[in-house]
């Protein structure tokens, strides 16, 4: 009681403003344009930073890499259709090198 007034009333009524700014300051938070969200632009590495996938093959564009990629997910081995500095690169995990070779040269 603050001066002789019962003011649960208006405490009570008064919560419900709180909660709403609350609300309305996370919403904010969640909406914004906050930049370190953002997905960065990739980078393009050499063949050798990779770890460990190793280059099976160089098509000539995308579009041949996808369809040699889609060959080598068909036979079982798990592909990687890169872009690198010199062109697109299909790679491969090392113990898979030789049979995606053997594969992709049929």
């Amino acid at each position: 009681m603050l001066g002789g007034i019962n003011n649960e009333l208006f405490f009570k009524s008064f919560s419900g403003f709180i909660v709403v700014g609350i609300l309305a300051l996370i919403l904010r938070w969640a909406f914004s344009g906050n930049k370190s969200l953002i997905e960065k632009s990739k980078q393009v590495g050499s063949d050798e930073e990779y770890g460990l996938l190793k280059v099976a093959h160089s098509p000539k564009n995308h579009i041949e890499g996808e369809i040699m990629r889609q060959k080598l997910l068909a036979v079982g081995i798990k592909a990687t259709l890169s872009q690198t500095r010199t062109g697109p690169k299909i790679l491969v995990f090392e113990e898979d090198l030789k049979i995606a070779r053997a594969t992709l040269e049929n």
